[in-house]
């Protein structure tokens, strides 16, 4: 029976590597196909795939748009079905604990409650910032959601 790991390439299809400057009789000997002198002949010779014979390169030519908000806040985020299976009810949470849990890489920096889930627990939640759907789901199981301000403006 033929199989797949049988097949081979027909025959022709693949030719032995071709075998540069080894001699006149080769076709191939002296200047091993590079022609002669000049940039192209040399041993690591060659322009990079990208230049553009000195004409003015593409990536300047075009336009830029945009720009990057060296005071942009970036917030951790966490969802309420993540604080559900995480914490028992009445449990106070901060940044302290969420980082503790394993909800947040970095206790210092900066945390926003979203609404993702559904919450029964009655939980004390201190964040950065909240969503309102966060705020109102939280304050409907009996737990309250506290937004700390940082005067410093890193939050």
């Amino acid at each position: 029976m033929l199989k797949l790991n049988d097949i081979g390439a027909p025959k022709g299809a693949n030719r032995p590597k071709k075998r540069r400057g080894r001699g006149p009789g080769s076709g191939t000997g002296k200047t091993g196909g590079r022609g002669h002198k000049g940039q192209k002949a040399r041993s690591g010779g060659g322009v990079p795939p990208w230049f553009e014979g000195g004409q003015m390169p593409l990536n300047r030519r075009l336009p830029k748009r945009g720009f990057t908000n060296i005071f942009r806040k970036e917030y951790q985020l966490v969802n309420l079905d993540q604080l559900e299976e995480k914490f028992a009810a009445g449990t106070k949470i901060d940044s302290l604990a969420l980082a503790d849990a394993g909800l947040i890489k970095h206790a210092e920096r900066p945390v926003k409650l979203l609404g993702r889930g559904a919450v029964e627990k009655s939980l004390q939640i201190e964040v950065t910032r909240a969503s309102k759907a966060a705020v109102k789901a939280v304050e409907a199981a009996g737990g309250s959601v506290i937004v700390t301000v940082t005067l410093s403006g890193k939050a």
